[in-house]
């Protein structure tokens, strides 16, 4: 098999991009035949047609649209380079790759996460998605932590360790506009009168809330459910509802004008797990993070 020449899939990509041989010679500064007998030269080395005419037209065969598909992942990956070696060249940077399960608050992860952002050239990623996802990637060392609403699975074959980070009471927000002094007077009754956002079903902050309204006989009704807490935050800012959030994420809720404390559910809480493979527990960062939360 020859080595893939890039220059050629270069020049089959910009051809299909521009939708035809003139426009690519045009835009790479370059005679049609000159581009014509380079991507003639990849079609010859993968030994597959990529291009074909249709009418006045080029289309891609199936082959070609393949071919396009990998290019540009190549070439997406390609203009990265410049900022990762600029990166290299500036100092290492002190990756940490967080996962954050669906079901948790994403303020009070936020506020988990807040000690860390000081720290000399950081690169943060988040992942967020199912907490069977999360742990596969923590498995294989995709991820360094993931912070989630329930402590890890007994599972000897991914050898994984968990702590409680976090378990913090419930306060009640909303709109000025919902938020009077009536309501706060009333509450919890009031809930049954007001639109009410929620954490979607599958978080166990949700499954919480809904036991705390069956004692206290609420049927509220629902304006919106949400996986992230800022979103929805967001939302009941402009006035959708009130809604609930922990405590600790309570503390971001300074950035949105306009919520106002509406009352307290000091019987619900908010439970989040750090949870690490064998890798994470030697990463400064997550060591850093368990020592400040559990202090």
């Amino acid at each position: 098999m020859n080595p893939l020449n890039y220059r050629h899939l270069h020049y089959f990509w910009v051809v299909a991009k521009e939708g035809g041989f003139a426009r690519a010679a045009e835009r790479l500064d370059m005679a049609v035949q000159t581009v014509s007998a380079q991507v003639k030269a990849l079609e010859l080395s993968l030994g597959h047609q990529l291009i074909k005419s249709s009418g006045r037209s080029l289309v891609l065969t199936e082959a070609g649209q393949a071919a396009l598909a990998r290019a540009e992942e190549i070439f997406r990956l390609g203009q990265t380079l410049h900022d990762d070696v600029r990166q290299a060249a500036s100092g290492p940077a002190v990756r940490l790759a967080v996962g954050l399960s669906d079901g948790i608050s994403k303020l009070a992860a936020h506020a988990l996460l807040a000690p860390l952002l000081d720290t000399p050239s950081l690169r943060l990623v988040c992942h967020e998605g199912e907490v069977e996802q999360l742990l596969a990637e923590l498995a294989m060392h995709q991820l360094d932590l993931v912070l989630a609403g329930q402590a890890a699975p007994h599972n000897p074959n991914l050898r994984l360790s968990s702590d409680r980070l976090l378990s913090a009471p419930v306060d009640w927000y909303g709109p000025a506009a919902l938020v009077r002094k009536s309501a706060v007077d009333r509450f919890p009754d009031c809930l049954a009168d007001l639109p009410v956002l929620l954490p979607t079903g599958h978080s166990a902050l949700r499954l919480a809330i809904d036991r705390w309204f069956d004692q206290h006989g609420l049927r509220p009704r629902v304006a919106g459910e949400f996986e992230d807490s800022a979103l929805m935050a967001v939302f009941a800012a402009r006035g959708l509802g009130v809604f609930p959030v922990s405590r600790l994420g309570a503390e971001d809720l300074a950035l949105m004008r306009g919520l106002r404390h509406l009352g307290e559910c000091p019987d619900v809480r908010e439970d989040i797990h750090a949870i690490r493979s064998r890798r994470g527990l030697h990463h400064p960062l997550v060591q850093r993070l368990m020592a400040g939360a559990l202090a």
